[in-house]
C-alpha cells in the first residue's frame, strides 16, 4: 500500500457537486492498493498514520499525532499512486489491485484508523470521478510504502 499523507487546515472530496466527505484539522490521505498487498499491510498503515508525530506541541516542534490533537482524516483511494512510469510517456497501473479488492482493502485500511483512535474517518466514493480540495497546513506532506518496510510486493522490475 503507499499513501500520500498531507497535514491539513481543511480538506474535502465532492463527487457531481455533492461534498461526499470532509474533515478540518487533520489529514487528507491518499491511498493506494497494490496487488498482492500482504493482508497486514491495512493494520499497519493505519497504526503509522494514526502516530505520525507531525502537529506542532506548545513549543512549536513537531511532536504530537493525529489521535494526541484529535484531529480527523479524508480517505480517498488512489490507484494511480502505483502508475509505473520507467518506460514510454503513459503510464500503466498493472501494480495497483482490482478494483474489488481495492475497495474492499480500502475500507478496511479506514476501519483500522478508526480502530487506532483516529475519532473521525471519512471518504471518498471509490471508483468515481472526484474533486479533492484541501488546504495545506505547513506544507506537510509525507509518502508511505508498506512496501518499504517489508510488508509489501515487491517492487516490479
Amino acid at each position: 500500500m503507499r499513501a500520500v499523507v498531507q497535514r491539513v487546515a481543511r480538506a474535502s472530496v465532492t463527487v457531481d457537486g455533492a461534498t461526499v466527505g470532509s474533515v478540518d484539522a487533520g489529514f487528507l490521505v491518499l491511498l493506494g492498493v497494490a496487488a498482492g498487498d500482504p493482508p497486514q499491510a491495512e493494520g499497519l498503515l493505519a497504526q503509522k498514520i494514526a502516530g505520525l508525530r507531525v502537529f506542532r506541541d506548545e513549543a512549536g516542534k513537531m511532536n504530537r499525532s493525529l489521535i494526541d490533537v484529535g484531529g480527523g482524516a479524508l480517505v480517498v483511494s488512489q490507484f494511480t499512486l502505483l502508475a509505473d512510469c520507467r518506460k514510454g510517456r503513459r503510464p500503466n497501473f498493472l501494480r495497483a489491485a482490482p478494483p474489488e479488492e481495492a475497495e474492499r482493502r480500502y475500507l478496511g485500511f479506514c476501519e483500522l484508523l478508526r480502530a487506532a483512535g483516529v475519532a473521525r474517518v471519512e471518504t471518498g466514493s471509490f471508483g468515481a470521478t472526484m474533486q479533492v480540495e484541501l488546504l495545506n497546513d505547513g506544507p506537510v506532506t509525507i509518502v508511505l510504502d508498506t512496501a518499504d518496510w517489508g510488508a509489501g510486493p515487491p517492487e516490479a522490475a
